[in-house]
This record gives C-alpha cells, sequence and structure tokens, in this order.
C-alpha cells in the first residue's frame, strides 16, 4: 500500500522559486537538491513539495506545463495556527514577490484566509479553520 504522497511541481527557476519559498518560512530537504530540482517540506507532517524545471518536469510527465496565466491546474491548500498567520504570510508573500489574489478576508463565520500565487503562478490557499464557530 501507498506510503506517501508527493506533489511535483514546475517551476522556470530552482532556485529563484527556493529563494521565494525559503522567505515566506517553508524548509528544504537539501539532501535531495539537484541542480534541477528542490526538495520543499511543508509542515508538521512533513509533506513533501518536489520543484522541478520546467523541462525536466515534462520529461516526467509526458505532457505540457499549464500556463499558469491563463489557467490553474491545482490549489494547494495550507493550514494556518491563526489569523494573524494568515496575515504575516500574505505579507511574505508579497515581499517575496508573489501576489496575494485573494487578500486575508473572513468566509462562512468560521473560516479566514488568503489566495497567493507563487512566482511560477501555481495558486496557494492558507486557511485558519475556528472549528468552534462552524455551524451546526
Amino acid at each position: 500500500m501507498t506510503k506517501q504522497i508527493w506533489l511535483n511541481l514546475p517551476v522556470k527557476d530552482v532556485a529563484k522559486a527556493k529563494d521565494f519559498f525559503w522567505k515566506i518560512g517553508f524548509s528544504f530537504n537539501e539532501q535531495h537538491d539537484t541542480p534541477s530540482s528542490t526538495c520543499m517540506v511543508v509542515g508538521e507532517g512533513h509533506f513533501v513539495v518536489m520543484l522541478f524545471e520546467e523541462m525536466l518536469f515534462s520529461s516526467f510527465s509526458q505532457n505540457s506545463i499549464t500556463d499558469t496565466k491563463l489557467s490553474s491546474e491545482v490549489l494547494i491548500s495550507i493550514d494556518a495556527e491563526s489569523r494573524e498567520e494568515v496575515d504575516e504570510l500574505a505579507e511574505k508573500v508579497k515581499e517575496a514577490g508573489g501576489n496575494v489574489f485573494a487578500p486575508p478576508a473572513e468566509s462562512q463565520g468560521w473560516m479566514y484566509g488568503c489566495g497567493f500565487a507563487d512566482l511560477d503562478g501555481h495558486r496557494w490557499n492558507v486557511l485558519f479553520m475556528d472549528f468552534s464557530k462552524l455551524p451546526g
């Protein structure tokens, strides 16, 4: 049976992508770095997001790369521990050169989040969920 799952994302420039994600608070397992890829580690569960330069990614997927200016191939959602953490991450994204396409805001009375695009246009959703305010 499956033991792990990881996400593979195409990027134009691995070094720039790594710098962006480092600036907004992600960490890396540099044992798995190559000149055309890096291993980003997300959260307490150490979820792996592999960042591959587009040519290498295309060779694996045997498909063309989605133009993230025109469409979304995925929305990657991550949790936050507080509303303040959502706000802080949105600021870090802006400072690191990303695009906050949905500013921090409350949703449905129990969620607070924002949406941002990284340097390659991949869309991320950051949510703080206050389950004590969950209806019903």
